[in-house]
């Protein structure tokens, strides 16, 4: 039987997902400037959670993505919890943004699909908080790698998420490690890097080396990119579809400006959505999968929808 993430890829249509879910919680007036970044509110307030989940898909998201990408059963053990307490929070992720869906298709009858959950699974550096996961520079073996994933990847696997979404992964070891991990679960999984240029991921390695890894891989969908500046994702989709040539791409970049680590601020100016964000241009260079990552909000996820449309000749 097909699920449904496999029947979303068999549309015609792109599949429209969130954007930066950090950025509208920080819109909403949340310090997320800790160390577990937006999933300390998994255990503070995770009604936010489901607010800012809604207002993308109250902007046509047709897929959400959980507030997991920072949780680990370390993070949140450092903050006192039980392995289990911190388990259960990391489940919590995706019922939070089914709960979400639910409200939306209740407010939203006439809907007829039902939006997708993706389980977030950041890299062992977004559990760092140290910015590694846009450099890849880990002092960790791929056994520890292997550790560190694992369990996190059970408790997602078990989860009513459609698809796990492994995110913003900087290094080839680490994919290495995900691509052996992923053979041996159930729900089918996309995997998108970080990339330096417009060839190479955050550490070094060639996008269409590493994204070859899964070109047979039966559980992994798609293969891409996100949080990477908009101006690389066109060759960068290239690149992709080199490597795994049969696989959908997914593409959700973030807003071009530059993330500095020592004080969570960013700098420079966002790419303008008429000129910098050529949403056309990616879904003509072969991407299925659009949205945004870190500084893109609802709105700019409206405006991609709306694109999308407007190219695809839909009113």
């Amino acid at each position: 039987m097909m699920n449904k993430f496999e029947e979303a890829l068999l549309r015609d249509e792109v599949l429209l997902l969130d954007g930066g879910l950090a950025t509208e919680l920080e819109t909403q007036g949340f310090d997320i400037a800790g160390d577990l970044w937006s999933a300390a509110l998994l255990q503070s307030n995770p009604a936010a959670i489901v607010n800012a989940h809604r207002a993308y898909l109250d902007a046509g998201a047709d897929c959400i993505i959980s507030a997991s990408y920072q949780a680990s059963r370390p993070g949140f053990m450092s903050l006192g919890l039980s392995a289990a307490e911190s388990d259960q929070l990391i489940t919590s992720s995706v019922e939070l943004a089914c709960t979400a869906r639910d409200e939306f298709l209740a407010a939203n009858p006439q809907v007829k699909r039902s939006p997708l959950v993706a389980a977030s699974i950041g890299p062992y550096g977004a559990a760092l908080a140290d910015g590694s996961e846009y450099t890849g520079s880990y002092d960790i073996s791929a056994a520890e790698l292997r550790e560190f994933h694992a369990s996190r990847l059970a408790i997602l696997n078990r989860s009513d998420a459609d698809i796990l979404a492994c995110e913003t992964i900087p290094d080839f070891v680490e994919a290495q490690v995900l691509c052996e991990l992923l053979r041996d679960v159930a729900t089918p999984a996309w995997v998108a890097f970080s990339c330096r240029d417009d060839l190479r991921i955050s550490d070094g390695t060639l996008l269409s080396e590493v994204v070859a890894l899964f070109a047979e891989h039966p559980r992994v969908l798609a293969t891409g990119i996100n949080c990477t500046p908009p101006a690389l994702i066109t060759a960068l989709i290239g690149e992709a579809r080199k490597g795994a040539p049969e696989k959908a791409v997914v593409v959700y970049p973030n807003s071009g400006e530059t993330y500095h680590a020592e004080d969570n601020s960013w700098s420079g100016t966002a790419c303008d959505l008429d000129g910098g964000f050529p949403v056309s241009d990616w879904h003509d260079a072969g991407a299925k999968l659009i949205g945004g990552c870190c500084r893109t909000g609802p709105a700019h996820i409206e405006a991609i929808g709306t694109r999308l449309k407007q190219h695809a000749g839909i009113s």
